[in-house]
C-alpha cells in the first residue's frame, strides 16, 4: 500500500471525492495495514455483516476476545456486540485525526444495524441507538438499508440526529424517497432544538450487481441493441442518481436547511468490485468522479486503482450525466423492466446481508460451544 503524494487515491481526493475501504478486521488493525490505507489517502471506513462474517470465519484473531466473553457468561448476543463494538471503535480512534481535519465532514466509519431488522423501523431505530451509545464515538455513522421499513427508520434516526450511512440503493425513485426522509429528519430535528451541522449522512447507490442483474436479461432479449447496453446501464444509473442529487441540493428545500448549517447527503458508490472479467476492474471508478461524492472500495479495487488507474481523472460533466439518462431511456426500448430488476436487487441484497449475518451468528455459536468444553474439561 502506498502512501507516497503521488497516489492515485489522493488525487481523486483532490477533486472533491472521498475514497473509502470497503473493509475491516482486527488483524488488520493489529498489523498497521489500516493506517497504511489511511497514508494513501483513504478518508473512511465502511463495514456490513459480509465483511465481518468474512473476518471472523477467517484465522483466529477473534478467538481470545470470545473466550473471555464465554468466562463471564456471555450469550451470542453479546459476543456479537461487544467484538464488532472493539473493531469499529478503534477504526473510528484510527480515523479520528481525518475526520477533525475534515471540520467533521469525513472520516467516519459505519456500522450496520442488525439485517434481520430490515423490515421493522422500530427496532432498527432502537439498534441504532444502541450502537451510537455503545461506540461512543462522533465519526460513527449507523448503516440502515434502504427498504420501504428503512426509510422510516432513517427519517426518525436523524431527528434524534443519528448520522446514517443509508445502504442498498438500487433505484433512482427509492433514492428520491431516501433524500426526502433524510431532509425531514432534518426537518425535525431542528423544530425539536437541534442543530444540523451535527448530522451527517451519506447515501449509498450500489453499482456493479445491477450490471449483473441487467445484463442477463439482455443477454436473454439477444437483440443487437441490447448487447449494446451490456456493462453501461449500471454507471448510467449512478450518473443519473449524481444528476438527482444535484437537482435535491440546490432545491428551495435545502436552502432552508443549509442556512441553519445542514450537511449534504453525499451519494456513496458501493459494490464497485467489477464483477465481469470482461470489464475493467477499475471500471466503477474511473466512470463515477464528482465533487461531493464517496467511492467505497474493496481491497481489490483499491490495489488495481492504485496500480492503472488513470493519471487524470475525468470527472462528470453535463455530457456524461446526458448520457446516463439516454442508457436508461434506451434499456426501457429494449424491454428491460427497470423497476423488477432493482425490486430483485433490493430483496438479494437484503438476504444476502441476513445470510452472512447468521453465518458469523453460527460461527461464535460454535466458537462459544468451543469455549465452553475447553473451559469444562480444564478443571
Amino acid at each position: 500500500m502506498s502512501g507516497e503524494r503521488g497516489s492515485r487515491l489522493r488525487a481523486l481526493g483532490a477533486l472533491g471525492q472521498s475514497v473509502w475501504l470497503d473493509s475491516i478486521s482486527r488483524e488488520m488493525l493489529r498489523s498497521g495495514e489500516l493506517e497504511r490505507y489511511v497514508e494513501a489517502g483513504i478518508t473512511g471506513i465502511t463495514s456490513n455483516p459480509t465483511i465481518f462474517a468474512k473476518a471472523m470465519l477467517s484465522g483466529d484473531s477473534y478467538d481470545a476476545q470470545i473466550d473471555e466473553l464465554v468466562a463471564h457468561d456471555a450469550d451470542v448476543d453479546e459476543i456479537y456486540t461487544a467484538v464488532v463494538t472493539r473493531d469499529i471503535r478503534q477504526a473510528c480512534d484510527l480515523m479520528a485525526p481525518t475526520h477533525r481535519r475534515a471540520g467533521g465532514l469525513d472520516g467516519f466509519v459505519s456500522v450496520e444495524v442488525s439485517p434481520e431488522l430490515a423490515h421493522q423501523a422500530d427496532a432498527t431505530v432502537a439498534e441504532a441507538r444502541d450502537w451510537v451509545k455503545r461506540v461512543d464515538r462522533s465519526n460513527l455513522l449507523i448503516k440502515i438499508p434502504a427498504t420501504r421499513a428503512g426509510l422510516t427508520a432513517i427519517e426518525a434516526a436523524i431527528a434524534e440526529g443519528i448520522s446514517v450511512n443509508v445502504t442498498l440503493i438500487f433505484s433512482l425513485g427509492r433514492y428520491l424517497a431516501v433524500i426526502d426522509a433524510y431532509m425531514s429528519g432534518l426537518e425535525r430535528f431542528r423544530e425539536a432544538g437541534g442543530n444540523p451541522a451535527s448530522v451527517n449522512s451519506v447515501a449509498s447507490f450500489f453499482v456493479s450487481r445491477f450490471d449483473t442483474e441487467v445484463d442477463k436479461r439482455l443477454g436473454r432479449i439477444g437483440t443487437s441493441e441490447a448487447g449494446a447496453l451490456e456493462g453501461r446501464t449500471a454507471v448510467a444509473n449512478a450518473r443519473v442518481a449524481y444528476l438527482e442529487f444535484l437537482r435535491a441540493f440546490s432545491s428551495d428545500r435545502w436552502y432552508r436547511l443549509r442556512r441553519n448549517g445542514a450537511n449534504v447527503q453525499k451519494p456513496l458508490w458501493a459494490s464497485t468490485s467489477t464483477k465481469n472479467p470482461a470489464y475493467s476492474d477499475t471500471l466503477y471508478i474511473d466512470t463515477l468522479v464528482a465533487p461531493e461524492t464517496v467511492n467505497t472500495l474493496p481491497e481489490s479495487a483499491i490495489a488495481a486503482y492504485q496500480d492503472h488507474g488513470p493519471d487524470t481523472p475525468q470527472v462528470l460533466g453535463i455530457n456524461q450525466l446526458a448520457d446516463g439518462v439516454l442508457v436508461l431511456e434506451d434499456l426501457e426500448e429494449v424491454g428491460v423492466d427497470y423497476e423488477d430488476v432493482t425490486a430483485k436487487l433490493e430483496r438479494d441484497g437484503v438476504s444476502s446481508f441476513a445470510a452472512s449475518f447468521r453465518e458469523m451468528v453460527s460461527d461464535i455459536e460454535r466458537k462459544r460451544a468451543m469455549a465452553l468444553r475447553s473451559g469444562a474439561s480444564g478443571h
